[in-house]
C-alpha cells in the first residue's frame, strides 16, 4: 500500500508491505501521476555480502529487535522496567484531505504516525502511542525521515549573547547525536536542522529542513547507516517521559523543502511560524514600537524617573513602555522575591496605576515582567511551600534561583491566581515571560505544566500578549510560540552581534515576532560603542524597540532614532507580512537581506558591513526574489551615512535608479564604500508597465 501528501513544493510518499510503514520519497512534488507502485518499487536496495538476507526497513520508527542496525525509533518497557520490542503490524489508514494517520498494533499497543499538510506549505509529523495497560517510553521519536544522499547537516549552536550560530557539518559513517538536556530548547542546540544539498545557498539549490515544536528540550539523531541509507529522527530526550502511562505522543515535527535554496525553506518556516502558529490577539493591529526599562534603570524604580523616560521614548515614536524585573516583593537584586507577584509598597506604594495613567496619557500601553516559573530561597512562596521546588533539595541554584514544579497543579493553580490578579488589577496588554535558569531535572511533564498554565492566562485574558524570553534566545520554537507572540532573541543589544543573529535566526522566524531594540551607545554586554544610525537600522529589520536610558541621547542621537523610528512605523506593515530573503554577500564582510512584501510591489535590502573588506571597493550586491522583466526604482535611504573617505561618483548617493529585476539579481546593487558597524538601506518600488 502506498499513499503521498502534498504541502506547498513539497511531497512525502510512503509505503508499507505489511510492517510499520517507510518512507520512499521525500522532496519536490511530483507530478499527480506519479504512480505510487512503482515509486515504492524503484526504492528496493540490492543485497550483497556481509548483510542479512532481507533488509531491515527504515521505516517511521525502526525496531529494535527485528535486525534494524541503526538507532530505534523507540525503546518500551514494561510498568516495572521489563524491556518490550512489540513487532509492530500494520492495520490501517486514516485519510482525510490534507491528513494521512497510519496506524500499527501488537502486545496491546497502537503505534500510530500522523502527517498534516498545511496551507503555508509545511509538513507536521508526530507519533503516538497508546496501550492497554501502563508502559514507559524510553524513547519515542517523532516519524523518522531519509535524509538527502549528498550535501552537509547545518543545525544551529549558541550561548548567551551569541544565539543561533550555525554550524555546517558533513555526513560520515555513523551518529551525529545532539540533546538538549537543559529542560528547554536552549541556547546551546536549539531543535532546529536543515539538510543542505551539495551547491546550495541562500538563493539556489535544494534543501530540506526540520524544526521540532518543543520547548523542554531535545534528542537528534542523524545517524548514516553502514549500509548507507541515513536517518533523522527528533524527539524529547532520553527519558524524559518519567511515568508508566497508556497514552504517549511526541510534539509536532514541521519538515520543510525547498528547490530555491534556504531562502525557501525560511520563507516557508517565518508564514508557518507567523501564520499558522502564533495566535495573535488582534492580527490586524499593527506591531508596537516597545520601550523597555531593564538597561536604563536595572532594579531602581522610581515613579518620577521612570515618567520622564516615559516621556521621552513616547516623543521619540514608542508606543508600548515594558517596566521589567524589580516591581514585586522585596526585589532589589536578583536574590530574592520570585515567586512572590505582588506590588512592592517601598517602590510602588500607589501601585502601578500612577505611571501606567502617565503611559497612557501618552498614547502608549503598558507591559510587565514576570517570570513565574522560578523562586528565590529568599521568597514567602518558598518558605510556604519548599516542596514545590522542582528536583532535589541540595541542588545548585542559577541566578539565584530555583525551579518550581510545573507538573503540580497545585503550583500552576497558585502561579495563574497571582499573575492574572495583577493583569485583572493594571491596565496591562504585554508580558515579558522570562525564564532564567536551566531546569535541574528532564521532564516532560514540565513542559506540559508551562503550556497549560500560559494556555489558562490566555484563555482568561485573551487580549494580552505575551514574550517568550529565557536570558534572551534561551526558549525560541514553534511549542512556546503556540503559546506566544514574540520572542527576545537575545539579551545582547549590540548592534554588530545583532546583525549575523537576525540574519541567521530569519532562516526560522518571521520578523513580526523577533524583537530588537536599539541599546545604549556603549553596549552592556560587549562593551562596544556603536552609532545611532547603525543600533536603529539594525532593530529596524525586526519587530523594532527601545532598551536604554533615554536621557542620554544626544540631540543629533534623538533626531536619527526618531528618524528611523518614523520609517519603520510609515512601513512595517508591508515589511512584517513579508518575506526574509538572505542574500549571497560575494564579500564575506557584509552580511545583507531583502525584505519583500508579500505582493511583491515594494522591498527594502538591509546592508550591514559588519567589517573592514579584503578588497579596496564594495563588491556588487545581487539581489534575490524579484521578477526578472519587472522595472523597479531603487533608493538608498541613508546616504548621509556614507564616511568621508566615500568620494566617488557612486549613483545611489545622489539619484535613484531604476533597473529590470534581472539587473537587479544578476550584477546587483553598487553601493558606497562603507566604514565597519554601517548599514545601508535600500527603498525599491515595483513601477507599473
Amino acid at each position: 500500500m502506498e499513499w503521498r501528501v502534498d504541502a506547498g513544493g513539497q511531497t512525502l510518499a510512503l509505503a508499507t508491505s505489511g510492517g510499520i510503514p517507510e518512507v520512499i520519497y521525500w522532496g519536490a512534488t511530483l507530478p499527480v501521476t506519479e504512480d505510487l507502485s512503482q515509486l515504492s518499487a524503484s526504492a528496493l536496495n540490492d543485497i550483497t555480502g556481509g548483510m542479512l538476507d532481507k533488509l531491515p526497513a527504515l521505516s517511521l520508527s525502526p525496531e529494535p529487535g527485528r535486525a534494524f542496525q541503526g538507532q530505534p525509533g523507540h525503546l518500551l518497557a514494561e510498568a516495572d522496567g521489563t524491556p518490550l520490542n512489540p513487532a509492530f503490524s500494520f492495520t490501517h489508514a486514516d485519510e482525510a484531505p490534507g491528513h494521512l494517520a497510519l496506524h500499527n498494533h501488537a502486545d496491546g499497543i497502537t503505534l500510530s504516525h500522523h502527517v498534516t499538510a498545511h496551507p503555508t506549505g509545511v509538513l507536521t509529523l508526530k507519533t503516538t502511542l497508546t496501550a492497554n495497560r501502563p508502559i514507559r517510553v524510553h524513547w519515542l521519536a517523532a516519524p523518522v525521515l531519509p535524509a538527502p544522499q549528498n550535501g552537509d547537516m547545518i543545525d544551529v549552536h549558541g550561548k548567551w549573547t551569541r544565539e543561533f550560530h550555525l554550524t555546517r557539518t558533513p555526513w560520515s559513517p555513523g551518529i551525529r547525536l545532539r540533546e538538549a538536556r537543559t529542560g528547554r530548547s536552549g541556547h546551546e542546540h536549539p531543535p532546529y536542522l536543515i539538510l543542505a544539498e551539495a551547491g546550495c545557498t541562500n538563493t539556489q539549490g535544494t534543501a530540506a529542513a526540520l524544526h521540532y515544536a518543543w520547548s523542554g528540550g531535545h534528542r537528534m539523531v542523524a545517524e548514516e547507516l553502514p549500509d548507507g541509507r541515513r536517518q533523522i529522527q527528533f524527539g524529547a530526550p532520553m527519558a524524559a517521559e518519567t511515568e508508566a502511562r497508556t497514552h504517549f505522543e511526541t510534539a509536532d515535527l514541521i519538515a520543510v523543502h525547498s528547490t530555491t535554496g534556504l531562502n525557501g525553506i525560511a520563507a516557508a518556516f517565518q508564514a508557518d511560524i507567523r501564520d499558522r502558529v502564533v495566535q495573535w490577539p488582534n492580527p490586524i493591529r499593527p506591531r508596537p514600537v516597545h520601550y523597555n526599562c531593564w538597561e536604563a534603570v536595572y532594579f531602581r524604580h522610581s515613579l518620577p524617573e521612570l515618567a520622564e523616560i516615559a516621556t521621552r521614548a513616547a516623543a521619540l515614536g514608542a508606543e508600548r513602555f515594558v517596566l521589567d524585573d524589580g516591581w514585586f516583593g522585596r526585589r532589589d537584586d536578583d536574590t530574592t522575591s520570585l515567586g512572590d507577584w505582588t506590588m512592592d509598597s517601598r517602590k510602588w506604594p500607589d501601585g502601578l496605576h500612577p505611571l501606567i495613567a502617565h503611559i497612557h496619557s501618552l498614547g502608549m500601553t503598558f507591559g510587565l515582567w514576570f517570570e513565574p516559573e522560578m523562586v528565590n530561597p529568599d521568597s514567602d512562596l518558598f518558605r510556604a511551600h519548599p516542596d514545590w521546588m522542582l528536583g532535589p533539595r541540595d541542588q545548585t541554584t542559577g541566578r539565584h534561583q530555583m525551579v518550581l514544579d510545573l507538573a503540580n497543579p497545585a503550583v500552576r493553580d497558585n502561579l495563574f491566581a497571582q499573575v492574572s490578579a495583577i493583569l485583572t488589577e493594571y491596565p496591562i496588554d504585554y508580558i515579558k515571560w522570562d525564564h532564567n535558569r536551566l531546569l535541574p531535572v528532564v521532564d516532560t511533564a514540565q513542559t506540559h505544566g508551562i503550556y497549560d498554565l500560559l494556555s489558562r492566562l490566555r484563555t482568561a485574558l485573551p487580549n494580552v500578549e505575551i514574550e517568550s524570553c529565557a536570558s534572551g534566545g534561551g526558549r525560541i520554537d514553534a511549542g512556546i510560540l503556540a503559546h506566544t507572540h514574540r520572542v527576545w532573541l537575545s539579551d545582547s543589544n549590540d548592534a554588530l552581534e545583532r546583525l549575523r543573529m537576525q540574519h541567521d535566526a530569519a532562516l526560522f522566524l518571521p520578523a513580526a515576532i523577533t524583537g530588537s531594540h536599539v541599546g545604549p551607545r556603549h553596549c552592556h554586554t560587549s562593551g562596544r560603542n556603536l552609532s545611532m544610525s547603525f543600533r536603529a537600522w539594525v532593530a529596524a529589520q525586526r519587530h523594532m524597540g527601545f532598551e536604554m536610558d533615554l536621557r542620554e541621547l544626544t540631540e543629533d542621537e534623538a533626531l536619527t532614532l526618531g528618524r528611523v523610528t518614523a520609517w519603520w512605523k510609515a512601513n512595517r506593515d508591508w515589511m512584517l507580512s513579508g518575506t526574509i530573503h538572505r542574500l549571497d554577500a560575494a564579500d564575506p564582510a557584509v552580511t545583507a537581506e531583502l525584505q519583500i512584501a508579500a505582493d511583491g510591489r515594494r522591498f527594502v535590502v538591509f546592508s550591514g558591513q559588519a567589517e573592514t573588506s579584503v578588497q579596496i571597493l564594495p563588491r556588487p550586491l545581487a539581489l534575490t526574489g524579484l521578477e526578472p522583466d519587472a522595472r523597479y526604482r531603487v533608493t538608498l535611504i541613508n546616504p548621509e551615512d556614507a564616511p568621508r573617505q566615500s568620494r566617488g561618483p557612486n549613483a545611489l548617493k545622489s539619484a535613484p535608479l531604476t533597473l529590470s529585476g534581472r539587473a537587479l539579481m544578476t550584477r546587483g546593487l553598487l553601493l558606497p564604500v562603507a566604514w565597519p558597524a554601517t548599514m545601508w538601506v535600500v527603498e525599491g518600488r515595483k513601477l507599473d508597465d
